[in-house]
């Protein structure tokens, strides 16, 4: 899965940019996928792998990304199927202005009448419909949709007795925002990370005219992520935190929670980490030779 996503990315990122390309879904990112509690009040209502998620308050619920412009249709029966309705979403989240988690975003807007908060660099990503990308060009282009509210590091978001804390971790995008909040379970309080991404989809790290501080921004992220405390490990994509495997777990074990997975939160990033630098030095040994 992991392997898929990076290609549909990295062929974006090297195909010629002569012409503007609308995005469309890829199925393999995009098959259903059965809606499921997760911990506390938080819901997964995405596909098998587009990571989109519901937080439940006492005011209404929050919806932290949407997907492709395809997914809608998914992410609206997926939160119908737990007994909840798209139209008491009154804020709309987002993790990234790529068009795998915003593509949808104008529309949801537009059916929930939703405030939509997102971090500076990506609100203007977001804006142009993912023109002029410094990693796609025009290539991954979408339905343009405006934000509400503009986010800075450290900014949070509130609703009925729930705090959201935005972490910008730029790099994947200008804006990455990975996002925190504590959920109780069984009158237990858990630290839930809901991871951006740090992957490198075809990017070019050296002397990037695009983005001369594309290397240190990544570095500056890792560093932050590993700063923050972790128990639930969630992301923009499934593959980052085993999204199938844990829901096998789940259906041999019940009883138990396999989401609840620390251990797994630094091993991920450990190892994104680790390819971060092995492409970095690949790509300066190329412009040294």
């Amino acid at each position: 899965m992991k392997l898929r996503i990076l290609l549909f990315l990295a062929l974006a990122a090297v195909l010629p940019a002569a012409n503007a390309t609308l995005c469309t879904a890829q199925p393999e990112l995009n098959r259903p996928q059965a809606p499921f509690k997760i911990i506390g009040d938080v819901y997964y209502v995405g596909t098998n792998d587009i990571g989109v998620y519901l937080i439940r308050t006492s005011q209404g619920s929050i919806l932290l990304d949407g997907g492709f412009a395809e997914t809608l249709p998914q992410v609206r029966d997926n939160i119908a199927k737990l007994g909840f309705k798209l139209d008491d979403v009154k804020v709309l989240l987002t993790s990234q202005a790529h068009c795998d988690h915003v593509g949808d975003m104008v529309e949801l807007k537009r059916l929930t009448q939703a405030k939509l908060d997102a971090s500076t660099a990506d609100a203007k990503l977001m804006a142009d419909g993912g023109k002029d990308d410094f990693g796609f060009y025009d290539r991954l282009m979408y339905a343009p949709v405006q934000v509400d509210k503009t986010l800075a590091d450290g900014d949070q978001v509130r609703l009925g007795g729930v705090t959201l804390t935005a972490h910008l971790t730029p790099g994947h995008t200008r804006g990455c925002t990975t996002w925190t909040m504590k959920a109780e379970e069984g009158g237990k309080p858990y630290d839930v990370v809901f991871l951006c991404g740090v992957t490198v989809p075809g990017y070019q790290l050296v002397d990037n005219a695009g983005y001369p501080d594309i290397v240190a921004d990544y570095e500056r992220s890792f560093a932050a992520l590993k700063a923050l405390p972790c128990d639930v490990f969630l992301g923009a994509h499934g593959q980052y935190f085993g999204l199938q495997a844990k829901l096998e777990s789940l259906r041999t074990h019940p009883g138990s929670n396999p989401f609840i997975d620390p251990a797994g939160y630094r091993k991920y990033l450990d190892d994104a980490e680790r390819d971060f630098h092995k492409l970095l030095a690949e790509q300066q040994a190329a412009v040294r030779h």
